[in-house]
């Protein structure tokens, strides 16, 4: 359950030149590392909702990613790709001295995560995928799914917005707030940290990298699909998913298929956020896994 408490420590790190926020509960040997999603999100909705984890002996360690919240935001597009993200992640890991850790990737946190353990293998103790993805063309088919179920004429009106460019228009944003209550927090009132985190999202990163919304991607990593190399991720993996999550269970299927050590739960009354929508739920999940298969 989240609570709002303070950082036991707050530090910056430098990441070619650019100062990045960090946040650390507790001081545990085992290390919870967590990559929010987004991107363009300040960390504050993952960080207070994992902190709990210093409850049960482990440092969480957060951070907000360069371009967001408390960090420096640059102007610059080229720094928005998927590859200076990763060197962002290990300049922090090495910075703060955290060693081999468990990561936590929610979102694109998570694409963010598969990436890093690929480029980094040694880093990560285990990695927690939490509704996210590894193939963004199958993402999108069904991302098609789910609005789909809005209605043929909602989904043309949808359509013809996206053609003519015209998103900001009350129609399209109001089929846009139904998906987003369908399939990103189904809660009638969002926790406090998401609404801090949404309340400052730096629309740059997202648009370049992803796109104009969570249901629409047109950003550098459209094409986006580490499916054919996971078979390289050889350290035990938990996948985590809501059944109404707009990062779908069969997108979550993938991943486990495609990975040689994981397991996958499903949170029947969640979509992206059951440590939100179902932390009672949700937690002991991911502390039987930390717990069985982290502790060495």
């Amino acid at each position: 359950m989240w609570r709002e408490i303070e950082p036991d420590e707050t530090r910056e790190v430098e990441v070619a030149g650019h100062r990045v926020v960090t946040y650390s509960f507790g001081a545990g040997e085992e290390v919870v590392f967590c990559l929010n999603g987004g991107p363009g999100l300040p960390c504050d909705y993952l960080r207070d909702s994992h902190s709990c984890l210093k409850d049960h002996g482990y440092r969480v360690v957060a951070f907000d990613q360069l371009g967001t919240g408390r960090s420096d935001r640059p102007s610059d597009p080229a720094l928005w790709t998927i590859t200076r993200y990763v060197e962002e992640v290990e300049t922090v890991r090495q910075a703060l001295g955290l060693g081999r850790v468990h990561l936590v990737g929610q979102s694109w946190g998570g694409w963010l995560s598969i990436e890093y353990a690929l480029t980094h293998p040694e880093a990560p103790k285990t990695l927690v995928l939490e509704n996210t993805a590894a193939d963004i063309p199958h993402l999108v088919s069904e991302l098609e799914r789910l609005r789909a179920a809005l209605g043929p004429q909602t989904v043309a009106m949808m359509q013809r917005h996206e053609a003519e460019g015209t998103l900001s228009h009350p129609e399209y944003q109001a089929a846009i707030t139904i998906l987003n209550y369908r399939h990103v927090c189904r809660l009638a009132d969002w926790p406090a940290p998401v609404q801090r985190s949404l309340n400052d999202w730096n629309m740059a990163p997202y648009e370049t990298i992803q796109g104009p919304n969570e249901f629409l991607y047109t950003g550098n990593l459209k094409d986006w699909n580490r499916i054919p190399d996971m078979n390289r991720i050889t350290v035990p993996v938990l996948i985590t998913v809501g059944q109404h999550d707009e990062l779908t269970p069969a997108c979550a299927a993938r991943m486990k298929h495609a990975l040689p050590d994981a397991e996958l739960k499903v949170f029947p009354n969640s979509s992206h956020m059951p440590f939100f929508e179902e932390p009672q739920a949700f937690f002991p999940v991911l502390l039987d896994f930390l717990e069985r298969r982290g502790r060495t």
